[in-house]
């Protein structure tokens, strides 16, 4: 079988605005062969939590619905949750196996989350995950130093930019935005 490679999710905090904003591209990749090109990677818990995956998809909406109750045991603290979701995913037999990674946010964390048990909270308050994570980093990285835009224009661009350099990212993107 061949590697799926499937996406580029970024994310990114206004501190100042209390907004944070996930982007994603839509392609889905089996091998050299594009599968889909509009696949939707984000995914909204309650009305200020985004969450966007990358890896099985499979794999993420299950560690999705994982994550959903830990928010609901854990409504006002979403450190807790993030952390309470990690260790599970580390921990459980079956859940350990997982193969996806996951960038949380909301207004005022940045997080993202690996089966490996890693939880990340970047000093620069962008997150990025999947085959496109690095351009689209660096992109978001630089923008936000060097430019007036807000958190949606930077994502928005940055995802542009990937997509014309990552084979595995297209430039059909969805952002969710929540405050």
């Amino acid at each position: 079988m061949s590697e799926i490679r499937s996406t580029t999710v970024l994310g990114m905090l206004d501190r100042k605005r209390k907004i944070a904003v996930v982007g994603a591209d839509g392609q889905v990749t089996l091998g050299d062969t594009v599968m889909k090109h509009t696949a939707r990677k984000i995914r909204k818990v309650g009305d200020s939590i985004l969450v966007g995956f990358a890896g099985s998809t499979a794999d993420a909406l299950t560690l999705y619905e994982k994550f959903e109750g830990k928010v609901n045991e854990y409504p006002s603290n979403l450190t807790r949750a993030v952390i309470e979701l990690a260790k599970e995913w580390r921990l459980d037999r079956a859940l350990r196996r997982l193969e996806a990674f996951m960038a949380i946010l909301d207004p005022e964390h940045a997080f993202v989350v690996s089966g490996a048990g890693d939880i990340i909270e970047p000093d620069d308050n962008i997150v990025a995950i999947g085959s496109g994570a690095p351009y689209a980093l660096a992109c978001a990285r630089g923008l936000a130093k060097h430019s007036k835009l807000s958190a949606r224009e930077i994502v928005e661009e940055s995802l542009r930019i990937t997509s014309e350099i990552c084979i595995y990212t297209n430039s059909e993107v969805y952002i969710e935005e929540v405050s």
